[in-house]
């Protein structure tokens, strides 16, 4: 049997390079990635010696793909029109940093509506991405709407969002999905046993579509069932427990798909390798040292 690519988010810290060499010391297949401060909407030029280290090892290296995902501030869903403009244009600059690196995928939530209701928010979710995809004609890189946990005001939580955004956005085959095992957990698709797990694929197939899944990001959950709270834990350590993972990893519908963790970190990539370590033992057929 074949193995999933499985990897884990990786800190830029002392430049780009670096995630990809925190990646292969963790033994990451795959790894996921901020191209800037992702507390900050300022970000640095990227030099072209930084690009050119990057691509090198990159392409030295087994990772394969490398994903990344948007930081944190831009909101698309934005009702505040001071907001919504300065949050496009920071997309933009990401989508644009992407592209420069040769990263195929760029994850973000969709954004929240902030008391203007789920169709509003969605409506301008939908606009913000046209404006983007006018912006950036002809770019490669495709844009992934991750699913959410529903804290709050934040769009993403049903399967029927992202299908709604998808069929509103004009260039709607420039977009995909990225599947998160905490929040659809949180959000009230419950994945924990067999028949929930494959009650919320067809759901998702039916929906979406499973060719629309580009990336899947692995955490457990610090909260129950339908929490609509955002809380990742280590893989078997919470609510969702080591069988959700057993099915995913072992899901031949899945083989193909990017496997990324998030789980909590400390400082070093000890956390990340025992997460893998567990993912991989549960493999049917796989070696284990």
């Amino acid at each position: 049997m074949s193995l999933p690519p499985l990897g884990a988010h990786m800190s830029i810290s002392g430049g780009l390079e670096k995630a990809l060499e925190r990646g292969l010391g963790a033994g990451c297949d795959t790894i996921q990635i901020f191209t800037k401060n992702s507390n900050q909407w300022r970000a640095r030029d990227l030099g072209e010696a930084e690009v050119e280290r990057f691509r090198s090892l990159r392409r030295q290296s087994r990772i394969d793909p490398v994903v990344a995902h948007v930081s944190y501030l831009p909101n698309l869903a934005s009702p505040d029109a001071g907001l919504l403009a300065r949050s496009r244009e920071s997309f933009l600059e990401e989508m644009q940093r992407a592209q420069t690196l040769d990263i195929p995928f760029l994850v973000m939530h969709p954004g929240s509506h902030k008391g203007a209701g789920v169709r509003a928010g969605l409506r301008t979710v939908a606009e913000s991405l046209d404006w983007l995809h006018e912006r950036t004609p002809g770019m490669a890189l495709q844009v992934l709407l991750e699913t959410t946990a529903g804290q709050g005001t934040s769009l993403g939580f049903a399967f029927e969002h992202l299908r709604d955004l998808i069929n509103a956005v004009k260039q709607g085959g420039r977009l995909g999905v990225c599947l998160d095992t905490a929040h659809v957990f949180a959000s009230g698709y419950d994945i924990s046993t067999a028949e929930g797990y494959e009650r919320t694929w067809r759901q998702f197939d039916e929906i979406i579509g499973l060719q629309r899944l580009k990336v899947i990001h692995l955490n457990d959950s610090k909260k129950d069932l339908g929490s609509r709270v955002d809380r990742h834990e280590h893989i078997g350590r919470g609510a969702l427990g080591l069988e959700a993972f057993r099915l995913l990893v072992n899901d031949e519908r899945l083989r193909a798909v990017p496997m990324i963790l998030e789980t909590p970190k400390g400082d070093d990539l000890a956390e990340d390798k025992q997460n893998l370590a567990t993912l991989r033992g549960l493999i049917a057929g796989a070696r284990t040292e």
